[in-house]
């Protein structure tokens, strides 16, 4: 049995968007505030579960209670244990959770995050569930500790909410109203970061290209891209997601002359129709959003543009699914996320007739085909070039006499590529420069050191901050907001891949 007075630990299980995954690195650092301590790499439980939510899906539930009925055998048999659900399903349905769950210790929604241990705390000194759902935004997250879990990289929280109305989505009544953080505490957190060994930075928001309209600054995001572009030993600047509606040329022109901000573009289209697009409720049309792409090439021929498309709204006939074809054939997406629609109660596409499901899967498939096609065209494009990568943490895999290990180039593509035997092996941070050797689907390959090709590392300071860290004497002291004080020691976090708890 586990005595959790004695060394309580936790666990932040997350599912959903980038957003989720910031938020949970909050939550661990709330966590960590108050006393408690990460679970080991690789555990599935700890004294306190803390499960992050989705709501967009319609397997979110399904997601939820899945994990709930794993941890129910489990906390009978650990005497102390906690579960707390927060996020965007939690917002949404409250109560609920404990009915349908009654071993759930801790409910909580997107706009309290910072009241986790006080909830924890009075769950276990009441022994009762504790539900608290604040309808409106009550304390910035990035104003809270983060609890970051690796180094080169981390998200950047630019703002919060939506004030967009998809007829599909539930995001702006699960976040909110979009609320900016001024451009100097952005600029300060970013800067703390770098000061802790951070070579790239996402920006991250709903809609980060409407950001400044809170504060009368349409031009806002665009100036502080390239203000991002002034700060010392930031090599990447990366951010997600825009929308085309709000999307100007001034944040194409601080794309391509800002020298590390970097040819990457998520943009969702979600559909080419535009009359799918007005039942939508999307405020643009097919040729906007292939003119702006048209113009983001213009100026960054290389740039990766991805997006996120839906497959069979409500009412989609096959000449709707035809145009979409059509804008993605045009597009040349690097990579899409592509969804079969999935109807969300209290949407206002809920009401609406859905298609039947064979027909759905049908086009899903035809577009699918048709993006790996476009996909794979793209990586063969690159086979021959030179491309500088900055290393994941990932480790690596021994591969004959060589070592096979992964990075991204600037535009986000996956590489693998081979370290020579005897060759420097880089650290995660650090800059690899290789020559691809073969395009496939989903990731490029670069194994031009193993026949006398380029193969240079250049280190970098997150590699220095890296090593400190397995040395065990890296400074992870700052909070999020940049101000330096109040957070607890951690790790500081890599904001591309997936976060490694839960």
């Amino acid at each position: 049995m586990t005595d959790t007075a004695l060394a309580p630990t936790y666990l932040v299980k997350t599912l959903g968007c980038q957003m989720n995954v910031h938020d949970s690195e909050h939550m661990a650092g709330l966590l960590e505030g108050a006393g408690y301590s990460a679970a080991p790499a690789g555990a599935d439980v700890a004294d306190v579960v803390v499960i992050n939510t989705c709501a967009v899906r319609e397997n979110a539930a399904t997601r939820l209670y899945g994990n709930l009925g794993q941890l129910a055998s489990v906390k009978a048999q650990r005497p102390g244990m906690q579960i707390a659900v927060g996020g965007c399903l939690a917002q949404k349905d409250r109560g609920e959770i404990v009915n349908r769950a009654p071993w759930v210790d801790v409910v909580f929604g997107t706009h309290n995050i910072d009241v986790l241990p006080v909830l924890l705390e009075r769950a276990r000194h009441n022994a009762e569930a504790q539900v608290e759902i604040e309808e409106s935004l009550k304390v910035f997250p990035s104003t809270l500790p983060s609890r970051r879990d690796a180094i080169a990289s981390g998200w950047v929280s630019i703002s919060v909410g939506c004030n967009n109305t998809c007829t599909f989505c539930i995001v702006p009544s699960l976040r909110g109203k979009e609320r900016d953080r001024r451009p100097g505490e952005i600029l300060a957190e970013v800067e703390a970061l770098v000061s802790q060994g951070a070579v790239e930075v996402t920006l991250l928001g709903q809609n980060v290209n409407s950001y400044g309209v809170e504060f009368g600054d349409r031009g806002a995001f665009a100036k502080l891209l390239r203000a991002c572009g002034e700060i010392e030993g930031l090599e990447r600047v990366r951010f997600t997601s825009p929308h085309p509606a709000a999307f100007t040329d001034d944040v194409i022109e601080a794309m391509a002359e800002t020298p590390n901000v970097m040819p990457s573009l998520h943009m969702p289209l979600q559909s080419g129709s535009d009359r799918v697009l007005r039942a939508m409720r999307r405020s643009y049309r097919s040729e906007k959003y292939l003119g702006i792409i048209e113009r983001v090439r213009a100026a960054m021929p290389d740039a990766a543009i991805t997006t996120d498309i839906i497959v069979g709204f409500p009412g989609e006939t096959e000449e709707d699914f035809q145009e979409t074809m059509r804008v993605v054939e045009a597009s040349r997406f690097t990579s899409a996320f592509t969804f079969q629609y999935s109807p969300r109660p209290g949407t206002p596409a809920f009401e609406l007739e859905p298609l039947p499901k064979a027909v759905v899967q049908e086009r899903f498939e035809r577009l699918l085909a048709l993006q790996e096609r476009i996909t794979l065209e793209d990586s063969q494009r690159f086979v021959g070039r030179e491309l500088e990568l900055m290393v994941l943490d990932g480790g690596g895999r021994k591969d004959g006499d060589s070592a096979r290990m992964s990075g991204r180039e600037p535009g986000n593509r996956l590489v693998h590529f081979t370290v020579p035997d005897g060759a420097d092996v880089p650290r995660p941070g650090d800059m690899v420069t290789v020559r691809v050797t073969h395009g496939a689907p989903h990731h490029l390959i670069a194994d031009s050191g193993l026949d006398g090709g380029p193969y240079r590392v250049r280190r970098t300071r997150a590699g220095d901050a890296w090593d400190a860290a397995q040395a065990g004497d890296h400074d992870h002291s700052g909070d999020s907001c940049g101000t330096g004080a109040g957070a607890p020691a951690g790790p500081v976090a890599l904001g591309l891949p997936s976060l490694r708890r839960g």
